[in-house]
């Protein structure tokens, strides 16, 4: 898949549209334009239609689910953590909390470093103020701060041992 820039790049090429040329016809500066085609800054899916509708061009998104590549260790927690998520209500997160704070005074006892202190925060922020939708994304997320936030997790023990087991099981 080609980055918004390279698709920027492709089409200015195909048309033979200089970066003063598109600036003139879009009214967006040339320096933004540069700035775009270098990757310095990102360039939403809209500004990409817009600049490729002055060069006779649309940007067709296509949308298709992809398995997550996470590594057995990745996945084996993602498991775990989004069976926990099935309980994760405002009510169960008042039951757990002890726990959960047991668990993250515990965790920054034995941990130091970056991310890992960071995360801990995170944690603490999340629970703390009660952010069940927050939690839930962290639990259930496959971008890379949700799978390392899973990393140092202060959950365990909140799945029953045969709960556990089964999804381990499932996991393979």
């Amino acid at each position: 898949m080609s980055s918004r820039s390279e698709v920027l790049r492709q089409v200015m090429l195909e048309t033979s549209t200089t970066q003063s040329d598109l600036s003139r016809v879009s009214g967006i500066r040339q320096s933004s334009i540069s700035q775009f085609l270098s990757g310095k800054v990102n360039l939403s899916d809209e500004q990409l239609d817009r600049l490729l509708s002055c060069m006779g061009y649309r940007l067709e998104v296509v949308r298709r689910p992809v398995v997550a590549e996470l590594t057995r260790s990745e996945r084996r927690s993602w498991r775990l953590h989004r069976q926990l998520s099935t309980h994760l209500t405002r009510s169960s997160l008042e039951e757990w909390r002890p726990r959960i704070e047991r668990n993250l005074r515990r965790l920054r006892e034995n941990v130091s470093g970056q991310p890992h202190v960071r995360n801990l925060d995170r944690w603490q922020s999340l629970v703390g103020s009660g952010d069940v939708p927050g939690l839930h994304r962290v639990l259930t997320g496959l971008d890379r701060d949700s799978i390392e936030m899973r990393e140092i997790s202060p959950m365990g023990g909140l799945l029953s041992q045969d709960e556990r087991s089964d999804v381990l099981r499932m996991a393979g």
